[in-house]
């Protein structure tokens, strides 16, 4: 098999892997208090590792760019075409957003100095809050430092141990933590099942009934695995019937869906007042970094007074505040930019289902999937392609299970018809020439 690990070959590695550790330097006795080899995934993530160095097989995370990443960038000197990164709507670099930002500086400075709730509160917070409440027709909005902060933080805060989150399995990893925190009963329900997601609530409702405890049904607007999108009504539906709060992390849907790019709820035509919690991050159409949380102005008034990650952090740096706020007004006034994007991820989806790979359930909007099996396969595919001037995002185990690693394509509004084109073509060749590559045993 070309480039695949015989038996023989994974067992030699296994024994070359503990041969590593025996060499390496002394460490506390296997299985003390002090032995970090038992923390989760330890094992397995030095086993891949141990793998692709074996195979020759250069890692292909922690990639940098040499300048700024959009439709194109530089990788080690060499140009390519770059699906690699969240810049959908080709903002990040828009002249008018980096004069945002340099404005901002010479107003504010870099930095706000201080929490909000103490000394850190500036005029640019509030505009862009009250921008972002409006983009989703909610009555107030509060900003964060971090999108994962933001899930973390507000999950956390919002549930308790008495109470229940029933979520979609694909959830993001802010959204599971967030949960931890809390102590609340987790219930995941199978991706975008939403038969399932009713027979969870139910059943968690019957053991926790809304005399008892508080319930969260908790989806993405777009998901960032897959580019598929939940059934928004039929959420609200669930949610409403069993007195709960409906959540939705539209990290990735804001400027990417609907006909102006405001999400999930514009795309499906449904009222947005049906979601109790919009979540956002800034990081990625609105070209800055952090995250929020929309919804009614109650709400949002007692998290910007109790919620941790905004009353003991540093308030959002005012550059980043200014590119968000412009990125934001760039988008709701030139929705050309997103059907533009749109229709280069429905061209690259097609494009390369057309040669028989496996794009998963995506719409074809800004994410699409080429999920490709093992993540050594994965690995040595994405290198391929680099070779051929295309990056991707790789996504391998433990983020995916092993048998589901994919390389992912982040679309941009200002790829154009000779980027898919090529790089359609670019996939073909380098999975052909890496042919198939077996799992590691022991993984997923």
């Amino acid at each position: 098999m070309s480039g695949g690990l015989s038996t023989t070959a994974r067992l030699a590695l296994l024994a070359r892997l503990s041969k590593r550790r025996k060499a390496e330097a002394p460490r506390p006795e296997a299985g003390s208090a002090r032995d970090f080899t038992t923390l989760p995934g330890m094992r397995d993530y030095a086993l891949l590792k141990t793998a692709m160095e074996s195979l020759a097989l250069e890692s292909p995370l922690f990639r940098a760019h040499d300048g700024l990443a959009g439709a194109h960038s530089a990788i080690g000197g060499r140009p390519v075409i770059n699906f690699a990164s969240y810049n959908y709507l080709g903002l990040n670099g828009d002249p008018r957003v980096q004069a945002a930002a340099k404005a901002a500086i010479d107003r504010y400075g870099v930095s706000p100095s201080g929490s909000r709730i103490t000394s850190g509160e500036r005029d640019l917070h509030l505009a862009l809050e009250r921008a972002l409440a409006a983009l989703h027709g909610a009555e107030a909005a509060l900003t964060f430092v971090s999108g994962h902060a933001t899930n973390v933080s507000t999950i956390g805060h919002l549930m308790g141990p008495r109470d229940l989150v029933v979520h979609d399995a694909a959830i993001h990893n802010s959204c599971t933590e967030g949960i931890r925190l809390s102590g609340a009963r987790r219930l995941p329900f199978a991706h975008n099942d939403m038969a399932a997601a009713e027979r969870e609530m139910a059943a968690g409702r019957r053991a926790a009934p809304p005399s008892q405890a508080r319930a969260l049904l908790l989806v993405e607007g777009h998901y960032s695995m897959d580019g598929d999108v939940p059934d928004l009504a039929a959420c609200i539906d669930i949610a409403r019937r069993h007195e709960a709060w409906l959540m939705v992390d539209e990290a990735h849907g804001v400027g990417v869906i609907g006909p102006t790019g405001r999400g999930v709820a514009e795309a499906q035509g449904v009222d947005p007042a049906g979601v109790d919690l919009w979540m956002g991050t800034l990081s990625k159409t609105l070209s800055a970094c952090g995250g929020y949380i929309a919804a009614r102005a109650d709400v949002i008034d007692w998290l910007r007074h109790t919620v941790p990650g905004s009353v003991y952090s540093v308030g959002l740096a005012p550059p980043l505040a200014a590119a968000a706020l412009e990125s934001l007004r760039i988008l709701l006034a030139e929705p050309e930019r997103v059907a533009r994007l749109q229709a280069n991820g429905t061209g690259l989806r097609d494009r390369l289902r057309a040669r028989g790979f496996d794009t998963g359930s995506s719409i074809g909007s800004a994410i699409v999937p080429v999920i490709l099996g093992s993540s050594l396969r994965t690995a040595k595919v994405a290198a391929a392609l680099l070779e051929r001037g295309v990056a991707a995002q790789t996504v391998m185990f433990p983020a995916v299970p092993e048998q589901s690693a994919r390389l992912r394509f982040f679309v941009s509004s200002e790829h154009s018809e000779a980027d898919l084109d090529r790089t359609a073509e670019a996939v073909s060749a380098a999975v052909a020439g890496v042919g198939r590559v077996e799992s590691l045993p022991g993984l997923g």
